[in-house]
């Protein structure tokens, strides 16, 4: 970067006349310098400094309309500029007008953005179509069932009378990490997934039974039909249901599948076990044994629910199991210096937070975090 070109830059940002791609490049150089100095300016001396720092500024810039020097001013250039643009933002960068807030506007620049609605849909055909930009409306056709986008983000299956004549085809939609979505099948019954997981079912339902297969988590609100239960095939289990609402935590890289009864009744079944839940109670199965299913009673609703609403929710729960989640939620690695913190971690935050405010309330706990890229160093 040339000196004349900095300067100008520089000139551009304080007539705010600079295109966003500038404007991060300037912004960065300030960062960097800030985080070079071994003492940091404080609030006291910044806005002592400010008046002198602005008019030497100005007239710098206004003398070198027409003599150009031909000394090496840009490192005193640049540390001026610093503190001018430090005051200059100050919402920006000072929130609070404290050093504490000065870093974490420093790690910014290295922020992942929270999850959201994202899903791809893959029709019996085989066709996908990526839901987060498709066009809100009709979206396909199977069989006479309309496939449609609603205005507020959800993927719907036209309910009609089940007139099946021929073979019965199979829809699959499935979230990345970073992804949630909401889907009313056929039958009225709505589904919530999770992060990294997905769902296949028919486009209608027909015969005895309503059958879904699912990966990853997903909360359903059944609609009753007692000639018809509703069976969800999940990693070696099968819950079958009426008419209930229920959550279902089958993640490979999670030590135990979980089911969990909000409301009605449940049969979980293993190909050894069976046993029925009632509202409040949660079936916990080792996915690496055939031991029993085992019975927790009065479950945490509000914690198993908490990604359905939007929340972070932890109450006594190890950090490998805390950071598993923030991985599937930020789309981010996880990796760990050195020995696994054996704390446990209680609390409850947004799932709308970025990455850098999620981790900076999960450091009350005493552990560090550093995102580089898409990894997260947990110390």
């Amino acid at each position: 970067m040339k000196k004349r070109d900095a300067k100008d830059l520089i000139s551009k940002y304080l007539r705010d006349d600079i295109s966003p791609e500038e404007r991060v490049l300037v912004e960065q150089w300030f960062i960097k310098d800030l985080k070079d100095s071994h003492n940091l300016p404080t609030h006291d001396r910044i806005e002592a400094a400010d008046k002198r720092v602005r008019e030497n500024l100005l007239k710098h810039i206004g003398e070198q309309k027409s003599i150009i020097k031909p000394i090496n001013i840009w490192p005193r250039f640049l540390a001026a500029a610093s503190i001018l643009l430090f005051v200059a933002i100050g919402g920006y960068y000072i929130l609070h007008k404290s050093q504490v807030k000065l870093q974490m506007a420093a790690n910014n620049i290295h922020d992942i953005a929270p999850g959201g609605n994202k899903a791809i849909l893959t029709l019996a055909n085989g066709k996908q179509i990526v839901l987060t930009g498709a066009k809100n409306g009709r979206l396909a056709m199977q069989g006479n069932i309309a496939v449609t986008k609603s205005a507020d983000g959800e993927l719907v299956y036209d309910s009609q009378p089940a007139n099946v004549t021929g073979e019965i085809t199979y829809n699959t939609m499935a979230t990345p990490r970073g992804g949630q979505y909401h889907l009313k099948l056929a039958d009225g019954t709505n589904v919530w997934l999770n992060a990294a997981s997905s769902i296949k079912y028919p486009t209608t339902f027909a015969g005895k039974s309503r059958e879904v297969e699912i990966t990853g988590e997903a909360y359903f609100e059944v609609v009753h039909n007692a000639a018809m239960p509703f069976r969800v095939i999940s990693n070696g289990q099968k819950v079958e249901v009426l008419g209930t609402h229920f959550n279902v935590n089958t993640y490979i890289d999670e030590p135990a599948i979980k089911t969990t009864l909000i409301e009605g009744s449940v049969k979980v079944t293993t190909a050894k076990h069976i046993t029925m839940l009632k509202p409040g109670q949660q079936a916990v199965i080792n996915s690496e044994d055939n031991t029993p299913i085992k019975i927790i009673d009065n479950a945490d609703a509000e914690q198993v629910l908490a990604w359905k609403n939007e929340e972070f929710n932890f109450s006594d729960t190890d950090i490998q199991t805390v950071m598993r989640q923030i991985g599937r939620w930020y789309d981010v690695d996880i990796e760990y210096a050195g020995k696994i913190p054996g704390d446990r971690l209680s609390g409850t935050f947004s799932r709308n937070l970025t990455a850098s405010k999620a981790l900076k309330l999960l450091k009350f706990s005493g552990i560090n975090f550093k995102i580089e890229g898409r990894k997260i160093i947990v110390n």
